[in-house]
């Protein structure tokens, strides 16, 4: 009998070695790249109502919109949508958003996922950059 228990705690010892050593040879890398470039055009793109519209700050962070890229005119609302229907603005010097238009909160790290399926963000200056 002590043999029996012996030689199942010997071979729990060795399962255990050798799951610890596999867990050590194998090490597990994760990769997170976000190449994020200044936008050539300083324009992204939002959609009300499944229509699309391209939107641009001026010098000033006022918001400018356009359906076809050529005649701009000033936002009165100074807002615009993300992919999931957020409502975004600056205001007060940050980018916030907001589910219903009464609650808002600032974005994280200034980004948001266009109707374009392209992400977008501002930095300090609010120049625009996007992901590639």
């Amino acid at each position: 009998m002590k043999r029996i228990f012996f030689a199942l705690a010997l071979l729990g010892g060795i399962t255990t070695v050798a799951q610890a050593a596999d867990l050590s040879t194998t090490p597990v890398v994760y990769k997170v790249s976000a190449d994020w470039v200044k936008s050539k055009t300083q324009t992204w793109a939002g959609s009300i109502e499944d229509n699309t519209y391209w939107y641009k700050l001026d010098k000033s962070a006022k918001l400018w919109w356009s359906t076809d890229g050529t005649k701009w005119a000033e936002v009165e609302s100074q807002s615009w949508t993300d992919k999931d229907g957020k409502w975004l603005k600056i205001h007060e010097g940050k980018l916030v958003w907001s589910t219903d238009g009464t609650q808002w909160s600032e974005v994280p790290e200034w980004k948001w996922e266009g109707s374009d399926g392209k992400w977008y963000k501002f930095d300090k200056k609010w120049t625009l950059w996007t992901n590639k």
